[in-house]
């Protein structure tokens, strides 16, 4: 237990249990189990070495993911490190959404993909995706997990604000692109601060929805009929982008709430 208690340095006495338990899962597999068992007392000379150079970098701030190297996402172990945003529950909840609707084989563009959690989700449904992202770092992270996953993807560089994607038709655009102003920076964690990247993160404070307008213009000429928009967005902009969407041709527009009860995704239709 003083592993934990020095991790409570830096996390909550409820966060750094959570974390300690997932560096003994992931890097020494033992389960819960056999940390109540004493196994975690047991570790060789090598192990604990290795947990001793785990612990420096959580007590420095850095995520456990990006330590690890390693995020779960809807029951999959997808590579992450800094460059791309650590996969999170809401995202989850974005796929579950889009996924009850989607036809099997459906053409899915997502904008913006990070460590490809949202494009690998979707190609394992059986929807065929072409995901795109400024960022090499984050396409070639994108591009392992797709392999890791066995699953097929085709990863494009492209800047969605000076877009050159080729004219083709898809049945549903999806995006959790950079929706935190800037001047909200300080009411965030000083872990996601200091270590995700920020050009994943923040917009500027008098365009904040600089990314959604971009991609809605670009759905606009690339959407099959009937075809979808899904979103992540900033809690407080989901009736502005409702009203964008609408006033850019869009119709059936949707607002509704993640597992904490925040505005937290918008659907539009063409």
């Amino acid at each position: 237990m003083n592993a934990i208690r020095r991790l409570q340095e830096v996390y909550s006495p409820g966060e750094a249990r959570a974390v300690y338990r997932l560096v003994m899962e992931t890097r020494f597999h033992l389960s819960m189990t056999d940390i109540l068992l004493g196994k975690d007392r047991e570790l060789s000379p090598n192990d604990l070495a290795e947990w001793e150079n785990i612990l420096s970098h959580l007590l420095h701030g850095m995520p456990v993911q990006y330590v690890l190297g390693e995020a779960e996402f809807r029951g999959m172990r997808l590579h992450v490190e800094p460059g791309v945003l650590i996969p999170r529950p809401e995202t989850a909840q974005l796929v579950d959404a889009l996924l009850q609707e989607a036809a099997e084989g459906c053409r899915v563009l997502e904008i913006g993909t990070g460590s490809g959690c949202i494009a690998v989700a979707l190609a394992k449904a059986g929807c065929r995706v072409t995901a795109t992202d400024v960022s090499p770092v984050a396409l070639r992270v994108a591009r392992g997990n797709a392999a890791d996953q066995g699953v097929e993807v085709d990863f494009v560089e492209d800047d969605v604000l000076h877009t050159r994607l080729p004219m083709a038709m898809w049945d549903v655009v999806v995006s959790n692109p950079p929706y935190i102003c800037q001047r909200e920076a300080a009411e965030m964690e000083p872990l996601v601060l200091a270590h995700e990247p920020h050009e994943a993160l923040f917009v500027p404070d008098h365009d904040p929805l600089l990314f959604y307008r971009a991609i809605l213009e670009l759905a606009a000429s690339r959407l099959a009929p009937s075809g979808r928009v899904y979103f992540e967005i900033n809690r407080l902009y989901g009736d502005d982008l409702c009203a964008l969407a609408r006033g850019m041709g869009f119709v059936h527009t949707a607002l509704w709430q993640d597992s904490f009860g925040n505005n937290r995704f918008v659907k539009c239709s063409r």
